[in-house]
């Protein structure tokens, strides 16, 4: 048998195929959207999915305002953070932080699901959120994805 007729591809930073995705979060739920969305920023519903080489698309979230929340998360889910300072630890109910900038929330939730390295912070910058409808990349012509019809 011929042993070079399967090897493995391993995709790398030029041979990777980059689109750019538009995801309209109005009407669902915060946590299966943001695992979705960390999917299509990772590459993991791709065929030649590499773990070390961001092969992920680039997301445009649209619509963050009109995102949901079961149960009493609203009030009872927390955001905590630290200034740095002794006895700097602050923190944020869900409904604070989505008062102050509802695209936060998203990215948060998003942010979360991604590799803790150098990749990780890669992959997050390839997302946009914006909290209406209208978004700054008609450019890049984005495909609509349907979160409901997505496996």
């Amino acid at each position: 048998m011929d042993t070079l007729s399967y090897k493995t591809v391993s995709a790398n930073k030029a041979t990777v195929t980059k689109e750019w995705l538009h995801v309209d979060a109005e009407g669902q739920t915060l946590g299966r959207l943001s695992s979705v969305v960390a999917v299509l920023l990772r590459g993991k519903h791709k065929p030649n999915f590499t773990p070390h080489v961001d092969c992920g698309d680039n997301v445009i979230i649209t619509n963050a305002e009109k995102i949901n929340l079961t149960g009493k998360k609203w009030t009872d889910k927390s955001y905590i953070r630290h200034t740095g300072y002794p006895g700097g630890q602050r923190s944020l109910t869900a409904q604070e932080l989505y008062d102050k900038n509802p695209e936060r929330l998203i990215e948060k939730a998003v942010k979360g699901m991604l590799p803790k390295n150098k990749l990780g912070a890669a992959l997050f910058r390839n997302l946009k959120v914006y909290a209406g409808a209208d978004h700054n990349q008609e450019a890049q012509q984005p495909k609509t994805v349907n979160l409901n019809e997505f496996k």
